[in-house]
């Protein structure tokens, strides 16, 4: 008989919040297969406890395929394909866009729309957190050691987003996505071009798109809930004119359908999503 996947997460230490949104935990053995890492309103940070996280494509780049044993994903709009040999041990960390420069020193717009090794930003540190997960004999010990480290690489000496970036991302996850781009540029006293310079600068993402990636983000996680909602439903709770919209986006965003999305559980490490992230 095969193992039993297993499934952990947690919020991070109260120190931590508005950095992390929180830390999941996975180990899953099962056929061979391939997952979609849709797009989303945070940085993916992975650790792999065993194997390597194997990155055949991202948004807009070509390439060959590269292997990580530890990675951080930017905010895309746009698929991750990734494939694997059916067994997947690891911890997955949700990083604010803020939480890029407190914690790995530089703006969320540098890992814009790719996936770059952990060890190129944390040097010896990324091997260190790895062998301390692995040692660590249950997830809560595990998540336990995510605190710790993290809290020792947060630099309050840096110079954080500027205010107004940070309330229009706050608006933006208020409202779903649905606030248009130009009341949020009359709320901020910006015009909108000079909103879409500075959003972008920050965070690799126009503002427009945030708020189309916010909007996708709601209806992913309304769809993987323990009592889904149908798709028409999804999509008039998130605001899409229709089920058809929604699966346009579906497939502009995520390269897939809903459906077979859906059919990659358990395969993907956003299985244990935790609460809606801020």
């Amino acid at each position: 008989m095969g193992q039993s996947p297993q499934y952990a997460w947690s919020r991070a230490a109260p120190a931590l919040r508005g950095l992390v949104s929180g830390y999941s935990g996975y180990r899953t053995h099962g056929p061979p297969g391939v997952h979609h890492g849709l797009p989303s309103g945070h940085l993916t940070l992975v650790v792999c406890l065993s194997g390597t996280l194997d990155v055949v494509g991202v948004p807009g780049r070509s390439g060959p395929p590269r292997s990580f044993t530890s990675a951080v994903g930017g905010l895309h709009d746009g698929p991750v394909v990734m494939s694997h040999d059916g067994h997947q041990h690891g911890v997955q960390l949700d990083l604010t866009w803020r939480g890029a420069r407190a914690l790995l020193g530089l703006p969320a717009s540098e890992l814009a729309g790719d996936v770059a090794d952990l060890t190129a930003m944390l040097g010896a540190r990324a091997g260190e957190l790895a062998e301390r997960l692995s040692g660590a004999p249950t997830w809560r010990g595990r998540f336990r050691v995510l605190d710790d480290v993290l809290a020792e690489l947060v630099d309050h000496r840096r110079d954080g987003p500027p205010p107004e970036v940070a309330q229009a991302w706050r608006r933006l996850r208020e409202t779903g996505g649905r606030l248009p781009i130009a009341v949020l540029a009359r709320e901020l006293g910006w015009s909108r071009r000079h909103l879409g310079e500075r959003f972008r600068r920050e965070t690799g993402l126009s503002p427009k798109t945030a708020a189309r990636v916010i909007r996708f983000e709601r209806a992913c996680r309304l769809l993987r809930s323990p009592r889904p909602p149908s798709l028409a439903e999804t999509a008039a709770e998130c605001g899409y004119f229709d089920q058809a919209h929604l699966a346009r986006e579906f497939r502009d965003l995520g390269g897939t359908t809903a459906t077979r999305w859906l059919g990659e559980f358990p395969s993907v490490q956003d299985r244990a999503a935790g609460p809606e992230p801020r």
